[in-house]
């Protein structure tokens, strides 16, 4: 929710469902739901509840104060056995008077489909339907609502110690809603909802040092999570500019082999192994069949086909378009998702989680394939849309990928061909160690043949291809803190780097991360702490975390929440608790 009492982007039942709201792209045509002060706001603060993804907004006012509670249900709620709606379909927002007697206004204006289908609205029962196309809302207000054409309007006071709840519940419009929505009692099931987040945060395993930041990291890690399928979505938004006015806008609410395995290496950290379970259940049905056929994403289910077009009728965030939907790098050959997913295996195996036996077997013909592909060039983690080349970072993780398998026999008993599996990891490792590091630069380098860094190469240390006290690995660390980093943080590369699109985004977050990690590693302890705490400065008012940070505009851009940020900042935490002792933190160790 926005700081004026706005619901700006929703998207029902899914993460990658057309969205209901979305004056986060098109204030004027994108749709929203309003619940604020009539009167002129003194004031306004935002807080989750503790340790939960319960969000309270204080408005004050020259006539009192209000809180504004919202929340996603998580759990179903029944009345008389029959069930109301579930954790997709739920939106709770519960309107507390804090002090005085405040004059509240509501606006409801539903745009199915982005902004698209201006739905027809009716009185239903206790409830004001909303329906248009495929998708419904029922719309439960505890005040009297006036229906005006495609929108409800509703004025109301509010005094100290009362409270009204508001429930939206999404229905598809071909059929019935399961019940009547008349029937949820909104404070209580927001109390259970705060109780389901705070029994889930419970089973964490976390150190007191930075405990408040690495909770709100994994709690926003497990809200990416699609719980009915267990995938886990980059972002839950869509063309969030990653330079304010420019076209690297990109839709991020599908499942990305990369982001989910960074994830679930950053909740096994942590205890959570049903999610980890759940994630290996779902990446076995995502990529059934042939290796050659592995997407470097999917939808929420396992969908392979993600289309990407673009939506002319909406203005874009400030502004910024175009506002895509689905994603074009589907297509791409990504080298580099092979070594992360066998990563995450191994990670699992560390941490006791036995998978099914199918697994092994998809492992087996994962290295098998990288066996046999990883010479080819490759379009790499940024995704470039200027054509594959041979990436340093995509070597490594193949790498990895082989690596990964190796340990498998040589620890944990598996079967498969080692020797063979022995000697192509031999062969990438010569390979990378002379053609990705570049003499005259006197580091490795973006790609073979180049001259240019890339901050992907701080992974190298971070995953066991190389020592960070390597003088090789050292010189490229220092480099990139030469010349890759912007006012303290650090970019992916520099714009004259070729990747297909006009120049123009903000320091990448997971970027100076990494290298927070790196320095740990290095023993520059202070310098890293430094760096991650500027870090956690960047943070929203509730702890979040977008992609990219503009240093120039001294504000967060690009998609909201990111779960690649989150996840960094939870594994620097643990690097830094870490650092020192005799086995410093290292993936895949």
């Amino acid at each position: 929710m926005s700081l004026d009492g706005s619901i700006d982007w929703l998207c029902l039942p899914r993460f990658d469902s057309p969205a209901s709201f979305a004056a986060l792209l098109d204030e004027r045509e994108g749709g929203r739901w309003r619940v604020a002060p009539r009167d002129e706001v003194t004031s306004v603060s935002r807080s989750y509840r503790g340790d939960t993804l319960v969000l309270d907004t204080t408005f004050h006012t020259a006539a009192g104060a209000v809180t504004v509670t919202d929340c996603l249900a998580v759990e179903e709620v029944t009345s008389a056995g029959e069930a109301v709606a579930s954790a997709q379909d739920l939106l709770l927002r519960l309107v507390t008077g804090v002090e005085g007697r405040v004059a509240m206004t509501m606006t409801y204006a539903p745009r199915f489909f982005f902004g698209d289908i201006v739905p027809w609205v009716r009185r239903h029962g206790d409830a004001i339907e909303a329906v248009g196309g495929p998708d419904a809302l029922d719309l439960l207000a505890p005040v009297e609502a006036e229906v005006r054409g495609h929108e409800v309007y509703a004025s109301f006071e509010v005094a100290a110690g009362e409270e009204l709840g508001f429930v939206l519940a999404y229905h598809p419009s071909h059929l019935s809603p399961k019940s009547k929505i008349a029937a949820v009692d909104c404070a209580r099931l927001i109390r259970k909802t705060e109780t389901f987040w705070r029994d889930w945060i419970g089973r964490c395993r976390v150190e007191e040092q930075w405990r408040e930041e690495i909770v709100r990291s994994l709690l926003t890690l497990k809200a990416l999570t699609y719980s009915p399928s267990g995938g886990i979505v980059a972002a839950p938004t869509t063309s969030l500019p990653e330079a304010i006015g420019g076209v690297r806008n990109w839709d991020y609410r599908y499942c990305w082999l990369r982001d989910s395995t960074f994830t679930l290496e950053v909740l096994l950290d942590h205890g959570y192994t049903e999610e980890a379970a759940a994630w290996c259940d779902w990446l076995l049905r995502a990529v059934a069949g042939d290796p050659e056929d592995l997407q470097i994403m999917y939808g929420v289910l396992g969908e392979r086909k993600l289309l990407e077009y673009e939506l002319p009728w909406l203005s874009g965030y400030e502004g910024s378009r175009p506002v895509r939907i689905g994603n074009g790098a589907v297509q791409q050959f990504q080298l580099d998702v092979y070594g992360e997913v066998m990563d995450t295996f191994h990670s699992a195996r560390r941490a006791g989680l036995e998978p099914i036996p199918e697994l092994w077997d998809l492992q087996v013909d994962l290295v098998d394939f990288v066996c046999e592909r990883w010479m080819e060039p490759d379009w790499g983690i940024w995704e470039v849309r200027s054509g594959p080349e041979h990436f340093v970072h995509s070597k490594v993780m193949a790498w990895v990928a082989v690596d990964r398998g190796v340990l498998a026999v040589e620890q944990f008993g598996r079967r498969g061909p080692v020797e063979r599996w022995r000697q192509t990891r031999a062969a990438i490792r010569a390979e990378v160690l002379e053609r990705g590091f570049n003499d005259e630069v006197g580091s490795f380098v973006r790609c073979y043949g180049d001259e240019r860094l890339d901050a992907s190469l701080l992974m190298l240390p971070l995953v066991g291809f190389i020592e960070a006290t390597d003088p090789r690995m050292r010189a490229t660390i220092e480099a990139i803190e030469r010349r890759l980093m912007v006012d303290g943080f650090v970019l992916r590369y520099l714009e004259d780097t070729p990747d297909g699109l006009p120049p123009g985004e903000g320091t990448f977050l997971l970027c100076s991360f990494w290298l927070v990690d790196c320095l740990a590693l290095l023993g520059r302890l202070d310098e890293a702490r430094a760096l991650f705490d500027s870090l956690l400065a960047l943070r929203n008012d509730v702890g979040l975390l977008a992609e990219q940070y503009d240093v120039r505009l001294r504000r967060q851009v690009g998609n909201f929440p990111q779960a690649f940020s989150h996840i960094a900042l939870a594994t620097s935490a643990r690097a830094l608790q870490e650092a020192g002792k005799q086995r410093p933190f290292r993936r895949g160790a």
